[in-house]
C-alpha cells in the first residue's frame, strides 16, 4: 500500500460520461475517486486500465446512458448554452 494525499477538487465532466462511471465504480465495488485515479495512472503508464471483461461492461453502461462518445471526440466538445 502506498500512503496518498487526497484533496476535494471541483471537476466539470459530461454528463452522460460521468453515469457511465458512477455505473462502472458501483460495478467494481470501487469508490469513483479511486477509479478515476486507476484510469489516469494507467493512462500516465501508456497503458489500458481494463480487460475485455470489463470493456464489456463499459459497452453495455454507454448503451443504457446512450453515450456515443469516443476518443475521437477528445478535445472537441461544446458546452451547451444554459
Amino acid at each position: 500500500m502506498v500512503t496518498v494525499n487526497r484533496v476535494q477538487t471541483g471537476l466539470r465532466i459530461e454528463g452522460r460520461l460521468l453515469k457511465v462511471l458512477k455505473g462502472l465504480a458501483e460495478y467494481l465495488d470501487m469508490p469513483l475517486g479511486e477509479l478515476v485515479e486507476g484510469i489516469v495512472l494507467h493512462a500516465f503508464d501508456g497503458s489500458a486500465p481494463f480487460g475485455q471483461p470489463t470493456l464489456d461492461k463499459i459497452a453495455q453502461l454507454k448503451q443504457v446512458y446512450d453515450l456515443e462518445l469516443t476518443a475521437a471526440d477528445a478535445h472537441r466538445l461544446l458546452e451547451q448554452d444554459g
